[in-house]
């Protein structure tokens, strides 16, 4: 086990594995944090982070979501939604919402719920076999790589693709977008490649899926250009799958280290929707995302000069005490929430948040009526390694005996 510290250092194994220490630190005693290799400032407090990502006009999007430098330049690509600010995001994100909508992300329930109960019994004849059952790449991973494929129209032979290209995406926002050389490179022209096609049939030949009807999608006379929908998809592959996995898994580790917890929703699954913020509050798979300042700011007597890029530190700001008092470091999946970071704020709030918490709810309701009494081996599991992240890479499990449904 990698011991914790109360430093924040973001590439350091040992904050990567507990970053919570740091994270108190610096909301204590350094709330408007100035990082020297690589230089940015950091935002720890609830209420800062919170008005930052809700002041577009001076934290800005458009210079990357990290704190690297020129990002988007060494992506060598238009940008993507999520680094574009507004006016032109808001009419981007009006024509992909004609697209992207709750119905649409609703309707898939049926499908989504027959896809958990397979894996599950999947992993059910795995351990019965005497096999270890490994709760994030068996259960929790594969469900938004299906849904994801569901919904943007994706045959089966070609779903298998998905796993490698997710993996080699976020190794490459890690490595600071650097398209010189790697697996990532080659993840992304394949990626685009594929979805180029695709683009290219559903404009030829509409069908009932996401693509087709965000190539038709028209606003005020403008419609989504096929970059738009390309650069749309990459957000959905790199950006909804694995945090969503993690979100899952997440929320049956935490539920390991809270059996109580888990006992009051194996008792009543009703609480599950709340439960997802209180998840998404205690172990946020995006920690931290980045802005540039468009002008000098003055945060709690500091100036942060402009075009300074300032890390919004999402996994700090969701345990303030300040904002969620003395037992925010404690999972109360009862606790009322009435404002959370977990799919950001502001103009960028997450779109695809509907099918996240369809996806995670489905999965927990299924998990617990069959297995209330799921635990994870956490000495055995392995945490992915990043900066900006926080997930797992395996997280083996013992289901606690025979499912219990009918």
């Amino acid at each position: 086990m990698t011991e914790a510290t109360d430093v924040y250092a973001p590439f350091d194994p040992a904050f990567q594995a507990d970053p919570y220490p740091a994270y108190r630190r610096l909301r204590d005693d350094d709330p408007v944090h100035r990082h020297t290799d690589p230089p940015f400032w950091a935002l720890s407090r609830f209420e800062d982070v919170w008005t930052a990502v809700r002041d577009h006009e001076t934290f800005s999007s458009a210079s990357g979501l990290t704190f690297y430098e020129d990002e988007i330049g060494k992506l060598g690509l238009a940008p993507t939604i999520v680094m574009l600010d507004p006016p032109r995001h808001a009419v981007l994100r009006r024509l992909i919402s004609h697209g992207f909508t709750p119905r649409r992300t609703s309707a898939m329930e049926t499908a989504l719920r027959a896809f958990v109960r397979a894996r599950l019994a999947e992993i059910e004849k795995r351990e019965a076999d005497g096999e270890t059952v490994d709760l994030h790449q068996d259960f929790a991973s594969p469900l938004p790589t299906f849904a994801l494929a569901e919904l943007l129209g994706v045959p089966e032979a070609d779903r298998e693709r998905f796993g490698p290209w997710v993996t080699a995406l976020t190794t490459f926002q890690d490595r600071g977008f650097d398209m010189t050389e790697g697996p990532a490179v080659q993840a992304v022209a394949e990626m685009f490649e594929y979805f180029g096609q695709v683009v290219a049939d559903r404009r030829a030949a509409p069908r009932d899926d996401m693509i087709s009807a965000l190539t038709a999608a028209e606003a005020d006379g403008e419609k989504l250009t096929d970059w738009d929908v390309l650069g749309f998809c990459f957000v959905l592959v790199a950006g909804g799958n694995d945090t969503t996995g993690n979100l899952i898994s997440h929320a049956v580790a935490l539920l390991s280290r809270y059996p109580d917890q888990r006992a009051l929703l194996a008792r009543d699954p009703a609480l599950i929707p709340n439960a997802l913020a209180e998840f998404l509050r205690m172990e946020g798979s995006a920690q931290a995302l980045g802005r540039t300042t468009t002008r000098p700011v003055t945060i709690r007597g500091v100036e942060i000069p402009a075009g300074e890029k300032v890390m919004m530190l999402y996994g700090a700001a969701n345990r303030d005490e300040r904002e969620f008092g003395p037992s925010a470091d404690v999972l109360d999946v009862t606790r009322e929430i009435p404002r959370h970071l977990g799919f950001g704020s502001g103009v960028h709030f997450c779109i695809g948040s509907h099918l996240a918490k369809l996806q995670a709810r489905i999965a927990l309701e299924e998990l617990l009526a069959a297995h209330p009494d799921v635990e994870v081996d956490q000495p055995r599991a392995k945490r992915i390694m990043s900066p900006f992240t926080r997930g797992w890479v395996s997280l083996p499990a013992s289901l606690g005996g025979p499912p219990r449904r009918g």
